[in-house]
């Protein structure tokens, strides 16, 4: 009965999480892991888990509930026809491919230059949305170039070993080319569908055999996580994307300016200090 009772306000705390992630992911196109990952993270050190592979645990098992949550805010923002399907089929390969490779170099690499990198980025652009309501735009659609390219790369691969779902970067890159930031948070919700699946089936399989993983893991996939937050996550994230649709665009760009102020001074205080 005692053990019983200490678990209640760690499921508690999950459940909530999954509200939380769910109506972030339909409100602003991300997949919540921002909000998943600190808390795997807290609840596993909680049950004693290696810190070795704690952080790892909390990334993959974060990307595996995305999976639920980026569909179900996906479905959502494509009913009010706000997901740019050409833009997708376009970056849909190089962002697969990234996802898979990001996932693998964090099972592996400290990723930590990156993420600050990351992190000073996303510091700008917040201020810059909160400041003039958009960043700066370089034009009115995507150029024909190779270096655009480098933009599902560079969504797939940090988001995936960062265990999010690539709205946090999407968005941002898809308002600077002058996209309406309803249509970009709408397209971003769809990348996290494509960031997700490849990141957990290669954090699944990185993991395999790895000794100090909790019980109820497919390699470094927590499926107690899994199960606790994700369905969850999946009926709260249309109700994000309605409200989402209910704000104006100088709303939306304070709402999502704030969020990612909230995120990069997050990560660059966890990594620097």
């Amino acid at each position: 009965m005692n053990e019983f009772s200490e678990i209640i306000p760690l499921i508690l705390v999950m459940l909530a999480s999954g509200v939380l992630s769910g109506l972030m992911a339909g409100l602003l196109g991300i997949g919540g892991g921002i909000v998943i990952v600190p808390i795997l993270e807290f609840s596993l050190s909680y049950f004693g888990v290696d810190e070795a592979v704690r952080m790892h645990v909390a990334i993959a098992t974060s990307l595996a509930i995305i999976i639920v949550t980026s569909f179900s805010s996906a479905r959502a923002h494509n009913k009010h026809e706000n997901v740019d399907h050409a833009l997708i089929k376009k970056w849909a390969v190089s962002m697969l491919i990234a996802a898979a490779i990001g996932s693998w170099v964090a099972s592996m690499l400290n990723g930590k230059s990156l993420v600050i990198i990351f992190a000073l980025l996303a510091f700008v652009v917040a201020f810059k949305m909160l400041l003039k309501g958009d960043p700066a735009k370089t034009g009115t659609q995507f150029p024909n170039h190779w270096a655009v390219q480098l933009m599902p790369l560079s969504i797939g691969g940090l988001s995936s070993m960062m265990g999010i779902g690539g709205g946090v970067m999407g968005v941002s890159f898809m308002t600077i080319f002058g996209m309406p930031i309803h249509r970009a948070v709408g397209t971003a919700s769809f990348f996290g569908v494509l960031i997700s699946i490849p990141g957990t089936i290669s954090y699944m399989i990185t993991g395999a055999g790895v000794e100090g993983l909790p019980a109820g893991n497919i390699g470094y996939v927590s499926l107690i996580g899994l199960g606790v937050i994700a369905p969850v996550s999946y009926l709260a994230a249309p109700f994000g994307a309605k409200i989402a649709h209910q704000l104006n665009q100088r709303q939306l760009n304070l709402a999502f300016g704030g969020f990612l102020l909230f995120v990069s001074s997050q990560m660059i205080y966890r990594y620097l200090f």
